[in-house]
């Protein structure tokens, strides 16, 4: 039973052994007493002044007394007007710290029966990962670790955007002006080769259609004349069509990239159990669209569109398949629903998406609950905020994105600086510090985005990242390694961790009361799709060890049970550390 209900059931029996009055569980009043004051739980006795007929000080008085004679977990009390602070007994605070030192799976909540998927990354195969992807990709990898974490079956999957205008924009530049280079011709990985020839071609359009103003057409005329963008119109028709040509070439293309995405999911600790492609969910769509014409649910207009009519839901038409019978986001989106509903029967789709997509999902729920699939209620959009810089909003038509390698590199690079600049590196060789660096600088990146809310908004300052002190993710992995240098010493020096039943000071029982939390804390964050709860939970363990270490002596302590006790409190603030960051994708070194 957990001590606040506990600790409720034992005031109700109070309530009615003093004042033989029957109190509900529900108006029973237990919170954590503040911090500027004794105790650890706080007993609110207003309530049953009406029946006790005392002043406040001796109805508190007199609980405090008889919860103090007949509850052994609790060792002491006082009271401060109407209210009861109650101390908890070091030995239950010693028999919690036992349970947790003896569950390996602290945290792990049991089986729920609930299947999950949740799909996340789906980049387009027209440019390499950038920042914002890298958001998305550390989001959903952590959200599905934290579900798992709640009993939850997850199945990871990914979405790849692999057709439509922006990928033939691609393809019609590289054809143009590329004279046959490849990835291995080049040296560049084969997504950063693609995306290449995206920024190409919009250098190409723009020269047009100054060109086409120079000559006197207005802008707007000047945009739809343009000769490449024709082309590429055109392309994109001849895939429809199957071109062999350009379905070749497309297949080829799409290849380089493919091999460049998997690199940088590798290096980002990112895998997935499925992946989708839209070339070919698009066409399970169009199905589906065929099916609601035929009930009635979507219509056509006169140029042969199909529509779904949302007026009647406050929203607008929605279109579903162009005049020329190609598809659309939504019509991909709905086929794909449907056919994993059919493979996985889930109990929940989580779709990781920025908040621009917020309406997108909305009609999707809705078109899919008109089509009278049930299982549309199970569809969430989690919507998070974009990545902004310091300098401003990225823009990959103009080439100004942050790449998701480069900035990797950068932050592997920035830890290597700092942790020599610092002299973190305790005597390690070569292969060691590589990996060190690794660690810090994907740690650093990986903490900073997944320590802020996801719905919120975020600005990504690099050097802010990667700091060993404040609330990043290389001060919490320092202090990971650094109880592990303890408990190597202590080994080392033949001194056993085992329970003693000594006297824990306050220090100590604060961190007990942190560490019983956490899978209360796994809880909270499963429901809330916030990874962020837990990222700032190991903050908070991680300072109070910090604290604890700096005031309290560990291997100095004199007192051997004293020590030995001590000995198990830290060696379970490291494993909770451990599990905590390892939802996050984080690994924490043993050594710096």
């Amino acid at each position: 039973m957990e001590l606040e209900l506990l600790i409720k059931h034992k005031l109700g029996e109070a309530v009615k052994d003093l004042y033989n009055s029957d109190i509900p569980l529900t108006e029973l009043q237990i919170q954590s007493t503040r911090k500027d004051f004794e105790g650890d739980l706080t007993a609110v006795v207003f309530p049953f002044l009406k029946i006790s007929k005392k002043s406040p000080e001796i109805t508190a008085e007199e609980i405090g007394k008889y919860l103090s004679d007949n509850v052994r977990e609790i060792s002491s009390y006082n009271v401060v007007k109407g209210f009861l602070n109650i101390t908890i007994s070091d030995d239950y605070w010693i028999d919690t710290l036992k349970l947790i030192s003896s569950s390996p799976d602290w945290g792990v909540l049991p089986k729920s029966g609930r299947r999950v998927m949740v799909e996340f990354s789906s980049p387009n195969t027209n440019k390499p990962l950038h920042l914002g992807h890298i958001r998305n990709n550390l989001l959903g990898w952590s959200v599905s670790k934290l579900l798992e974490c709640n009993g939850h079956e997850v199945i990871k999957v990914n979405l790849v955007n692999d057709r439509g205008i922006h990928i033939c924009k691609s393809m019609l530049a590289w054809k143009r002006e590329s004279n046959g280079e490849t990835p291995s011709s080049t040296g560049l990985k084969g997504d950063h080769l693609v995306g290449k020839y995206y920024v190409i071609f919009n250098d190409l359009l723009k020269k047009e259609i100054e060109a086409l103003v120079d000559s006197g057409m207005e802008r707007e005329e000047a945009e739809k004349s343009s000769q490449i963008m024709k082309e590429a119109q055109e392309m994109l028709l001849q895939w429809e069509q199957g071109d062999k040509e350009v379905v070749d070439l497309w297949r080829r293309m799409n290849g380089w990239v493919y091999e460049g995405f998997d690199q940088t999911y590798k290096r980002m600790g990112v895998s997935f159990d499925k992946t989708y492609y839209e070339s070919n969910t698009y066409l399970l769509g169009k199905e589906l669209v065929k099916e609601g014409l035929k009930k009635n649910v979507f219509f056509s207009k006169e140029n042969g569109s199909v529509w779904c009519d949302l007026t009647p839901d406050g929203l607008d038409e929605k279109l579903l398949l162009r005049s020329d019978g190609t598809s659309v986001y939504m019509t991909q989106d709905l086929g794909t629903a449907n056919q994993r509903f059919s493979e996985y029967s889930f109990d929940e789709h989580i779709y990781v998406v920025g908040n621009e997509q917020n309406y997108h999902f909305q009609v999707l729920k809705l078109i899919l609950k008109k089509l009278g699939f049930d299982w549309a209620d199970s569809i969430y959009h989690l919507s998070y905020g974009m990545v902004e810089l310091p300098q401003g909003k990225m823009k990959s038509r103009e080439g100004t994105v942050v790449d998701a390698d480069d900035l990797i590199d950068s932050m592997v690079s920035t830890a290597k600086e700092t942790s020599i600049e610092l002299g973190k590196l305790d005597n390690m060789n070569q292969e060691e510090q590589f990996r060190l660096f690794e660690m810090l600088g994907l740690g650093a990146l990986k903490y900073f985005i997944l320590k802020v809310d996801p719905r919120k908004t975020m600005l990504f300052d690099p050097k802010e990242s990667i700091d060993f002190n404040g609330n990043t993710g290389p001060f919490i992995q320092y202090t990971h390694a650094r109880i592990k240098s303890i408990l190597r010493k202590a080994e080392e020096q033949n001194i056993s961790s085992r329970f003693t039943n000594a006297h824990l000071n306050p220090v100590e029982v604060e961190i007990i009361k942190m560490l019983n939390y956490f899978p209360a804390k796994i809880s909270e964050a499963g429901e809330a799709h916030s990874p962020a709860l837990v990222a700032n939970y190991c903050y908070d363990l991680a300072k109070e060890f910090n604290r604890y270490y700096h005031e309290v002596p560990i291997l100095k302590e004199e007192n051997e049970s004293v020590k030995s006790q001590r000995l198990i409190l830290i060696d379970s603030i490291s494993r909770i550390l451990s599990r905590g960051m390892g939802i996050l994708g984080i690994e924490l070194p043993d050594r710096m």
